[in-house]
């Protein structure tokens, strides 16, 4: 795996996540819509009917992914750790920097620009080297 691609993990996993909440809440709010009712004479009994309230089955999936983004958000931190620490292990300070700045705290190259006090195009040589002095973990 290359240093990017290993140092990317942790933003396309917050992206994810991200996602998976925003589908979350549509599922929260169908939960408070209510379904029409059948008026109309109802004839014969099927013993193997479902009989649970429809509104159940949304509240299932609604557990389902509340159980799937906390495994995610573990991850997440698991990861992000795992990530601080191989940056940390290297050993230009302004490149562990702007590795923190790009993918631990996912800020843009112009904000990174401006934290460094450096130009912009120091900036993608600052990141170039850093990304071919990156040790990815085992």
């Amino acid at each position: 795996m290359t240093a990017k691609k290993y140092l990317k993990q942790a933003y396309l996993l917050d992206k994810q996540i991200q996602v998976e909440v925003k589908e979350l809440e549509q599922l929260r709010e169908m939960r408070g819509t209510i379904q029409g009712c059948s008026y109309g004479e109802k004839i014969g009994t099927n013993p193997n009917r479902n009989l649970e309230a429809p509104f159940i089955k949304t509240i299932e999936k609604i557990w389902d992914y509340e159980q799937r983004i906390d495994a995610q958000i573990n991850r997440l931190v698991d990861l992000r750790s795992e990530i601080n620490e191989a940056i940390e292990s290297m050993e230009n300070p302004e490149e562990r920097l702007l590795l923190k700045y790009r993918y631990l705290k996912n800020e843009s190259w112009e904000d990174i620009s401006y934290e460094l006090n450096v130009s912009y195009r120091t900036v993608h040589r600052i990141h170039a080297s850093a990304l071919n002095n990156f040790i990815v973990p085992e």
